[in-house]
């Protein structure tokens, strides 16, 4: 009896013992994950994240006071190195973007002053290749003496003092790569300015006053921020080699091209007096003059329709982003700026149309703007250079032409004895099948809070129209209508829904929606619910089909094929009824 007792009490207090050593298990593990996960939030944060969640007190500025203090006491070597670095990589750019106006534009003088520039944060990036990346950040109010060699086409010289009262505030990447085992442990340090977050400078001509001459300040100015652009801000680097070896690996190269389509903008800041603004955009990735494009000009419209495709090099889809500014067109006077908005190029998934709207802002640095500028609407598709998955960029210009498109484009052959060339746009042909199916929440319409709408579907470039029937009474309309339309150019088409209610005298606009056709193009369907423009509420679900004009030529002759013997007989029927008629006459 003892025995089965101790037996009961020993198992008992065995069990204890496991349940307590997994419980304790258990809350060693999550106070792991936890402690885990706060390092690796700690390891994401930027210096300006640790300076709002640390005391001045708590903050280490016993690295940055170490670094300012060993670059005070090497700056002078630091400038007569940079100084030679600076003019032998600056001064091919500058004549790259020289002004029309002057015949030459060279440095006669470089060098950065006395005063070094002092570093206010640094941060390391988490790179997973092979290399160890910095960041940073300093200001400089430095007092460095650079004089451009200007001379105009009219043979006269100026001795222009570029560089007056300097105040630059910016980050600088340093990339350590690769690393290897032998002092000093890495083989190459790439350098470039990864953000400019200011840089005032003034203009003056040694001797005289550069405003005195109309036009050149202005374009010196200009020329002199494309040349910083384009010699060391990111994603632009300059690599410096430290040890023997191959670091072409490292130099810049294009990763792909941005496919932009912009469509259109609504309810846009008016900033004329009289009228409406008259808007157009500007797109960059890199803010060079070479690389900008600008859409045309929508004369008196707060809601401008553009559809106007664009092309873009993409050198860094992790860091890079798409700048879209509209402004209004003042003629001859200065344009503008209505509102502008920044879209990063890492949000894009390679090979897909990704269509968005974005809201408009005042300044590029500000992240919230209470007022509202507007939005915009752009469909943007990133492609990679040798994706190897099948993609097919539409855009391309040797896709869906036929011999003779690429005849025209190419200029290699000719069409009635004249050859031709310089055709630039890619010609997509077939038939948009567009169902619509229904709509939800439209606003009332009448004095009972109903409405009796329909839908009357436009395609942009033709004019073709086609309507839904009328469905009385219904805010929440199903009409599972189905509409074909040929389409001559499905690239650069747009397909317009307009909203109606219809009365007994007439009919009142309630909305709209715009697509582009580039979607149904790559998917070949798709359904959606799309939210009905200038209305206070409601949708549109539409289902769109495409199908390119040679597949449906093929499909024809199949059908045909299948139905000869039918076809035989129906003439063969056809000709004895013609000749027993004509008999009978």
């Amino acid at each position: 009896m003892s025995f089965v007792v101790g037996l009961i009490i020993g198992l008992a207090f065995g069990f204890a013992l496991i349940v307590g050593f997994v419980r304790s298990e258990n809350a060693r593990s999550k106070r792991r994950s936890s402690l885990a996960t706060v390092v690796a939030a700690f390891a994401r944060m930027t210096r300006e994240d640790s300076i709002k969640l640390l005391a001045p007190e708590y903050y280490p500025s016993w690295v940055l006071t170490w670094l300012n203090s060993h670059l005070t006491k090497i700056w002078p070597y630091v400038d007569e190195a940079a100084s030679e670095l600076i003019k032998a990589n600056v001064e091919p750019i500058l004549e790259q973007y020289r002004p029309i106006v002057l015949s030459s534009l060279t440095f006669s003088k470089l060098t950065l002053g006395t005063v070094a520039p002092q570093f206010t944060g640094v941060s390391v990036i988490e790179d997973e290749t092979d290399g160890i990346t910095l960041e940073l950040e300093l200001n400089w109010d430095g007092n460095p003496s650079i004089i451009l060699d200007v001379k105009t086409k009219l043979g006269v010289g100026l001795p222009v003092q570029v560089v007056k009262n300097i105040a630059f505030t910016g980050v600088f990447r340093l990339i350590f790569k690769p690393l290897v085992d032998e002092f000093p442990c890495f083989g190459a340090v790439s350098f470039s300015l990864r953000k400019k977050k200011k840089m005032d400078f003034t203009l003056k001509v040694v001797g005289g006053d550069i405003s005195s001459i109309p036009g050149i300040a202005d374009a010196l100015e200009s020329t002199i921020h494309d040349a910083v652009e384009d010699s060391i801000t990111w994603p632009v680097r300059k690599i410096i080699p430290i040890l023997p070896g191959d670091y072409s690996d490292l130099e810049l190269k294009p990763m792909g091209t941005l496919e932009v389509k912009l469509v259109q903008a609504q309810g846009l800041t008016n900033k004329d007096f009289i009228g409406k603004s008259d808007p157009f955009a500007k797109l960059y990735i890199r803010p060079l003059r070479s690389r900008t494009k600008t859409s045309k000009v929508i004369d008196n419209d707060l809601n401008p329709v553009w559809n106007e495709h664009f092309e873009f090099v993409v050198e860094d889809i992790s860091t890079q982003h798409l700048t879209v500014k509209i402004y209004d067109d003042d003629g001859l006077q200065s344009s503008e700026l209505i509102g502008c908005v920044q879209y990063k190029m890492s949000e894009l998934a390679p090979g897909k149309v990704k269509d968005v709207w974005l809201k408009l802002v005042k300044d590029l640095e500000i992240h919230r703007d209470n007022k509202d500028r507007g939005k915009v609407h752009l469909e943007l598709l990133y492609c990679p250079y040798c994706v190897g998955n099948g993609f097919t960029n539409p855009f391309n210009s040797s896709l869906s032409m036929t011999s003779l498109e690429r005849v025209l484009k190419d200029g290699t052959g000719s069409e009635n004895g004249h050859i031709v060339s310089n055709k630039r746009t890619v010609i997509i042909r077939g038939v948009l099948s567009v169902t619509v199916i229904s709509a939800e929440d439209l606003p009332p319409a009448d004095l009972m809070g109903k409405a009796d709408p329909f839908v009357v579907l436009i395609m942009k470039k033709t004019g073709t129209k086609n309507r839904t029937r009328v469905v009385n009474e219904n805010l929440n309309p199903i009409w599972n209508q189905t509409f074909d339309f040929v389409v001559e150019d499905g690239l650069h088409d747009m397909l317009v829904l307009e909203v109606w209610d219809h009365d007994t005298f007439g009919k009142d606009f309630m909305g709209r929606c715009i697509l582009t056709l580039t979607r149904v193009i790559l998917e070949g369907e798709y359904k959606e619910s799309f939210n009905i423009m200038e209305a206070k509420s409601g949708k549109l679900t539409l289902n769109l089909k495409w199908q390119e004009a040679n597949k449906m030529f093929v499909q024809l002759l199949k059908k045909i094929r299948s139905n000869i013997f039918w076809v035989e007989n129906m003439v063969i029927i056809g000709a004895i009824l013609y000749l027993h008629l004509g008999y009978v006459e």
